[in-house]
């Protein structure tokens, strides 16, 4: 049969046509229509290093594609220390790298799908990565995920106040002058006591909401509120392990960040892939 350019106008009904079609489908799977949790499991820290071994395992396999996929966090984390620089902003410079770890869970989203289809058996790659985000899954991801960015943005404003009542209101000319009030005078030891703290509570409010989310609502068309209320569940149930996890996860991060932010490189897909298979030995579905 021989193919003729449709009418525009027609094509341009079916385009927007498919379109809401998409945005209804993102819109739906945003909601949970079943509201009962799956099983949750207790957790020890033979969890963790299975899910940490395992992450290294599937870095290993996965190695080629997970490095096209991660070298834009490096890149994130220069760039952020060159805007600090450039634009007089050295005071959040480390809040800055530190806030990172508080949208690792939705960067990572690519990585739970690799670990996925390997587990499955399933063709896994860098193309098939990036297309986990089909209209069922990404409402209800980005979703979560705006709401990690949010609560970065956020923390960035609670830093740069915290350094205002405390050392401000003079901003550092250069990093060796803020070295030397965070370490020498009282209130840099103020700055650094109530910084720590605050980020703290930022730091536990990403932990305990992206903990298993991000996995679930890749894994389960479940919706958002079930895979928040399951992951917060995790967390009241195993509070010691999922505390530990969340110190490696940061010791981790910050080590890897010295370098540079290359090391980042090497601990967000270990990370990634780990955070899947803590997800699996923590959570059973009943069907």
């Amino acid at each position: 049969m021989v193919k003729t350019i449709g009418n525009p106008l027609s094509w341009g009904a079916a385009t927007l046509s498919d379109a809401g079609h998409a945005l209804e489908t993102v819109a739906v799977s945003i909601g949970s229509h079943d509201t009962e949790l799956p099983e949750i499991r207790p957790l020890t820290l033979a969890d963790i290093r299975m899910a940490l071994r395992k992450g290294v395992d599937d870095f290993a396999h996965f190695r080629s594609d997970v490095m096209v996929m991660v070298l834009i966090y490096p890149a994130i984390g220069i760039l952020l220390a060159f805007i600090a620089f450039q634009q007089n902003m050295l005071h959040l410079l480390f809040p800055m790298a530190a806030g990172f770890a508080l949208i690792g869970p939705f960067v990572a989203i690519g990585l739970y799908e690799l670990s996925r289809r390997r587990e499955l058996g399933e063709t896994a790659g860098w193309s098939q990565a990036l297309s986990v985000l089909r209209p069922a899954v990404a409402g209800p991801v980005f979703s979560l995920g705006l709401y990690l960015i949010a609560l970065y943005a956020i923390w960035l404003v609670a830093a740069a106040w915290i350094y205002r009542i405390t050392l401000g209101p003079d901003l550092p000319g250069t990093l060796r002058d803020l070295a030397t009030a965070v370490l020498t005078t009282p209130e840099g030891y103020a700055m650094m006591t109530l910084g720590l703290a605050v980020g703290l509570v930022f730091a536990l409010l990403a932990l305990i909401t992206g903990l298993i989310s991000f996995p679930m609502l890749i894994d389960r068309r479940v919706g958002l509120p079930v895979a928040v209320a399951t992951s917060f569940r995790l967390a009241w149930q195993n509070p010691r392990v999922v505390g530990f996890w969340g110190l490696t996860v940061a010791a981790i991060l910050i080590v890897a960040s010295i370098p540079v932010f290359l090391g980042l490189i090497l601990a967000l897909p270990i990370l990634g892939h780990a955070t899947w298979h803590l997800y699996r030995s923590a959570i059973r579905f009943r069907d």
